[in-house]
This record gives C-alpha cells, structure tokens and sequence, in this order.
C-alpha cells in the first residue's frame, strides 16, 4: 500500500514538474524555454513543414496530371485523325491524281513566253472577227510571279451590243487563259455600245525565270 501510495504520489509530482515547464513561456524568445516545449515545438514545426510539403508536392503533382491528361487528349485526336486518313488513304490517292490532271489541263492552257504574242493576237483578231473597232489595245508591265507571269492589256473596243458580247464569249472560249475584268459598258455614237476592260492573260515562267524567282523569294540561300 505504501508503494502504490509513493508511485501516485510520484506521478502526481512528474505531472506537476511537466505542467510546470509550460507555465509563463515567453513567445518571443523560444530559446529560454524549458526542454520539452522546446522538443514539442520543434515537432510541431516539422509537422508544419512537412504537410506544407506535401501540399505543394500535390498541386505540382496536379499540374502535371492536368498537363499528361491534355497530352493525351490531343495524342488521341491526332490518332484518330491520322487513322481515318489512313482508311482513306486510296480514296485520298485518287482524289490527288484527279487534281494533279486537272492542275496539268490548266497548265496547257497556259501559253509559253515565245507563244504571248501569237496569245495577243488572238485577242485582237477575236475583235475583228466581230466587226469590232479597237480604239484601245495596250499591253501592259508583266507581272512576274512565283510560277507564272499575268501580263494585263488595256480594251477599248466599240460596236454592236451582240457583237460586244459575243466577242466576250470569244475570248472566254481561247484556247488559252484570257478573263476579262473591271467591265465598264457605255452607249456611243449612233446606237452603238462602248466596252472598256482590262483583260489579263497568264504564261509560263521559262526555267530561268523560276530560277530567278526562287532565289529573289524572301529566305532563299544566297
């Protein structure tokens, strides 16, 4: 009984001793605090640190998540995207070769540079052929581009209305390229008809002109 007494009474004493050593802490100076609060507040603080770690760890390992997930979103589109073209792949082929054949009876309708002048004067002779007046025929600057050059000519032309438009319908039925732009019809002497147009033919480039052209583009090696 009286060990059972002296153990109560010492832990009793060990609880005070404890409780005691928090008593009157000074906030503003950890350092003259008695061990245990030290140690329990060290602990603390490693907890502190270590669940803001952890947080961070997590919204990092978020981020990266979200950013895998968009990945592989746009991976998934991109493989559907590529299989559907892979199952049309032959249909694709076919479609190319229809537009490569197209694109070559275009090109045919394109004179060369030594074919421009016999080009022009289909134009002129389409006019006569129409008993049409030409009070205006200038060819204007050739204007070069990557593949082909446009070279715009000037009309003025005067007669009868049917005449005037099928002289129209005859330069849209050339053997070459021929439109006819910034139309302007005004009535002239004695019933007949005014047509004022710009009409803009295409030729190819020779091979030392492309040449030229590449070289002059914008990037290309010196």
């Amino acid at each position: 009984m009286a060990t059972t007494a002296a153990s109560k009474i010492d832990f009793a004493a060990l609880q005070q001793k404890i409780v005691g050593q928090f008593r009157g802490l000074n906030p503003n100076d950890p350092a003259t605090w008695p061990l245990l609060p030290r140690l329990l507040a060290c602990l603390a603080l490693m907890i502190l640190i270590v669940v803001a770690l952890w947080f961070v760890w997590l919204s990092n390992s978020d981020a990266e998540l979200e950013g895998e997930l968009s990945k592989e979103k746009a991976l998934k589109e991109d493989y559907t995207k590529k299989l559907g073209q892979a199952i049309n792949l032959d249909a694709l082929k076919r479609q190319r070769e229809q537009v490569q054949t197209y694109v070559t009876q275009l090109e045919k309708q394109l004179p060369s540079k030594a074919e421009m002048d016999a080009l022009l004067s289909d134009i002129n002779q389409a006019g006569l052929g129409r008993s049409l007046n030409f009070d205006l025929f200038r060819p204007g600057q050739v204007n070069v581009k990557e593949y082909y050059a446009e070279l715009p000519i000037a009309l003025r032309v005067t007669g009868r209305y049917h005449d005037v438009g099928a002289f129209a319908s005859d330069i849209a039925n050339l053997s070459r390229i021929v439109t006819l732009n910034n139309l302007v019809l005004t009535p002239g002497r004695e019933g007949l008809l005014v047509m004022e147009a710009q009409a803009k033919t295409f030729r190819y480039l020779d091979a030392d002109e492309v040449q030229k052209q590449r070289k002059a583009a914008p990037g290309a090696k010196k």
